[in-house]
């Protein structure tokens, strides 16, 4: 039986979306975050020594990092679906988004959300303002140009095709789909990219991602 070991408002929902496109049979063990500090719980640790999610445990393998539980899936479970044959031109495409999800989106979307817990947490008085104003000069200089970059590249890339690895829905848009929604929330991807809102709008209409969410819980990223 696969297991995945799912953390709330993590990249772990994905994981859950894509079993559901594979119309795979398996458990969902929950972990919540720390309320204050936001992160896992030291039990993840007992399942992989970092603690991180998403973690997913299959027939005495255990498998950690998105790409590389996409990749695993897809490749023992798919039976071709959710990615281009191996020699389509669009298999390419389909690595790169698979692994420029986490390799080079989601950097700068943490950044942002470290200075922001910065710039709105508590804070020393007499440490506040300093610590605040370098804050919002990192954001400025820094942060939020290489996001606004990259929102940029990816409005770009959907200019002729309505999914990242070409004209089929693939498990690349899966793993796409955490950076965009992290964008969404809280880093800039409004109306002025709307081919990039169009493509959450069709992610969140698809019946399998619909029942990840009941399947996972509340998902505070689409808010």
């Amino acid at each position: 039986m696969i297991i995945v070991h799912h953390l709330n408002n993590s990249r772990s929902q994905r994981v859950l979306w894509l079993l559901e496109e594979l119309g795979l049979e398996y458990e969902v063990k929950r972990y919540e975050r720390d309320a204050r500090t936001m992160l896992a719980p030291p039990a993840l640790r007992k399942v992989h020594p970092l603690g991180k999610s998403p973690v997913l445990t299959d027939d005495g393998l255990t498998v950690a990092e998105s790409g590389a539980i996409v990749e695993y899936l897809v490749g023992r479970y798919g039976n071709g679906r959710l990615a281009p044959p191996q020699d389509s031109p669009d298999r390419l495409r389909y690595t790169y988004f698979l692994h420029y999800a986490e390799g080079s989106a989601m950097p700068p979307l943490l950044l942002k959300l470290v200075f922001d817990r910065i710039e709105n947490g508590p804070l020393p008085f007499f440490v506040k303002p300093v610590a605040r104003a370098i804050a919002r000069r990192a954001k400025s200089s820094f942060v939020q140009p290489q996001i606004d970059q990259h929102l940029v590249f990816l409005e770009s890339e959907l200019a002729s095709r309505d999914w990242f690895a070409g004209a089929e829905f693939s498990a690349a848009d899966v793993q796409m789909s955490f950076p965009l929604e992290a964008a969404a929330a809280r880093a800039g991807l409004d109306a002025r990219y709307p081919r990039l809102a169009a493509f959450l709008q069709r992610i969140h209409a698809r019946p399998a991602y619909r029942r990840a969410l009941e399947r996972g819980g509340e998902y505070a990223l689409m808010r």
